[in-house]
């Protein structure tokens, strides 16, 4: 099935990798693929280490800093469609139980990538396959085709109160 995580609150990479611990608990076998994450220092991409050949972590972006200039918009651009090439082989592969495009709605939302592409690696997927679209601002058209849709809402957070983000729990 496929899976949608979106809105402004936090919990949507959270949501889904909650979904990645479930299935490897089972045994299966989860490929994440980060479109506009670039950081080596999260939670995630420290423990792929305890599933050897089971949890694979893939990141495109290599500076994920907020700051934007000229040459990071190309970059960012190089880099999205590096990891939609990338999402499609894994997808279509069928190798992992469960694949999930984190951050994939950013880059839709800011037009990195193609949403026709997109929608046609969802309808051409195995049906073993179970697929997890992050990121704020997913599509109407990825919204309507998907399964699951979830919209974490912000209500409140510890960032509105100038808390920084703290390893192991926001990263």
């Amino acid at each position: 099935m496929v899976h949608v995580y979106t809105g402004n609150g936090k919990g949507k990479t959270t949501a889904a990798l909650g979904l990645a611990l479930r299935a490897l608990g089972w045994g299966a076998r989860v490929c994440d693929v980060q479109f506009l994450k670039g950081y080596p220092e999260i939670g995630e991409a420290k423990i792929v280490e305890n599933f050897p050949g089971r949890f694979v972590l893939k990141q495109f972006v290599q500076d994920a800093s907020r700051s934007i200039d000229e040459a990071k918009v190309l970059e960012r651009v190089r880099a999205t469609n590096e990891a939609i090439d990338y999402a499609e082989k894994i997808v279509s592969g069928g190798e992992f139980d469960v694949v999930i495009l984190d951050e994939i709605n950013n880059a839709l939302h800011y037009g990195l990538i193609d949403e026709a592409r997109v929608l046609r690696m969802i309808e051409s997927k195995p049906v073993h396959v179970e697929l997890i679209l992050t990121g704020r601002g997913a599509p109407s058209r990825i919204i309507d085709v998907a399964d699951y849709v979830t919209e974490m809402v912000l209500v409140k957070h510890p960032f509105q109160k100038g808390i920084k983000a703290r390893r192991g729990i926001d990263y």
